[in-house]
């Protein structure tokens, strides 16, 4: 409760990001106070979904789950596509993916490990999520190798004539291969839940309130729509003003404001030794972003002149084989530790110092 009610005073945000707007205060206020409210509202979207979620059975429950968990982050990107950001939306793809992977399984890793040595999970349950994961990262590196040759450029160096229908046509064809298998592990982890998430249901003590959690839900998503369109529009000045690159405010600022209340969910589960249910807030968010949220903009994108192409640079696919592979390390014997949260941290830092330090348009 005292978590929620921490968050909740950062609701002056949205005041405030407003009035900063129409008082044409500076573009940093409009970004600071924009993100600032974001934090509790993605936070008020994902207990009012878990509640509706509760009352609607374990289907179309998990439905909801898979659509409004990363609610916040689609909204942000949504506005992101429609002033024509296409970078930065790739970028806080990639960041969303890395900060769950590696900063929030880190963090839970290092300070459940402090307090009760070394942690067990269910490393079935945890496997298949990092296979998936592994299998995410091969899904966005195959456009991107083949995107020469779909350009029309060949192995031996002839080229023939530009078809952008093709390549736009080989993303969304990529895209909805990756939503049919989001789906179907939806269908599986619906089948065969985690048995501590089984036990928490159990335990529920109050039955949920649906109107009052439906009301939040409405109420939440407006505002983050409002508070989305101010961040995205000050997102540009903002970078020119503070010289922080584009890709590094898509791959580490968006995704830490979009997801801050759910990583803030999966570090207390670990600190009650409940590793199971931390690793599935982290390894799940990682896969909702990469098998749905991802493949799910690129059909957003055909709305505006601008696609999405699942096209992403070499240094975004190398961050991601590099998260993909220490996720699959820590998480294949089904134990941790603190050292192992530490190395996966460092493993985020060391990487969020390299995009700080590639200059924008790279």
């Amino acid at each position: 409760m005292s978590r929620f009610l921490s968050l909740n005073l950062l609701l002056i945000g949205v005041p405030l990001a407003i009035l900063a707007k129409l008082a044409g205060w500076s573009d940093i206020a409009v970004f600071t106070f924009s993100a600032l409210a974001i934090v509790p509202l993605s936070s008020l979207i994902g207990s009012a979904t878990e509640t509706v979620a509760e009352e609607t059975g374990p289907q179309i429950g998990g439905l909801l789950n898979a659509t409004l968990g990363n609610a916040a982050e689609l909204i942000i990107t949504f506005f992101a596509l429609q002033a024509g950001l296409i970078e930065l939306v790739k970028a806080s793809i990639v960041g969303s993916v890395l900060g769950n992977l590696l900063l929030v399984t880190g963090m839970s890793l290092l300070v459940g490990g402090f307090r009760h040595g070394t942690q067990t999970f269910d490393k079935r349950g945890v496997s298949t999520n990092t296979t998936l994961m592994i299998l995410a990262f091969m899904a966005l590196v195959i456009p991107t190798v083949f995107d020469t040759a779909v350009l029309g450029i060949g192995l031996g160096g002839g080229s023939s004539p530009y078809d952008p229908q093709r390549e736009l046509l080989f993303s969304v064809g990529i895209a909805s291969v990756m939503i049919v298998l989001y789906v179907m592990s939806v269908i599986f982890t619906i089948r065969n839940p985690f048995r501590e998430a089984e036990e928490e249901a159990a335990e529920a003590e109050n039955p949920p309130n649906i109107p009052h959690a439906v009301l939040i839900l409405a109420g939440s998503t407006i505002a983050i729509v409002v508070m989305s369109e101010l961040l995205v529009g000050a997102v540009e000045p903002v970078v020119k003003q503070i010289g922080l690159s584009e890709a590094f405010m898509g791959l580490i600022l968006i995704p830490i404001i979009g997801n801050v209340a759910e990583h803030i969910v999966a570090v207390r589960f670990a600190l009650q030794n409940r590793m199971n249910l931390s690793l599935t807030i982290s390894f799940g968010s990682s896969l909702q972003i990469a098998l749905f949220v991802a493949p799910v903009l690129v059909f957003i994108g055909l709305l505006f002149p601008q696609h999405l192409l699942l096209v992403f640079s070499r240094y975004e696919l190398l961050a991601l084989a590099t998260a993909s592979i220490a996720a699959l390390l820590v998480s294949s014997d089904g134990e941790s530790n603190w050292l192992e949260g530490a190395e996966l941290l460092a493993v985020y830092i060391i990487l969020a110092f390299a995009f700080y330090a590639i200059p924008s348009g790279l």
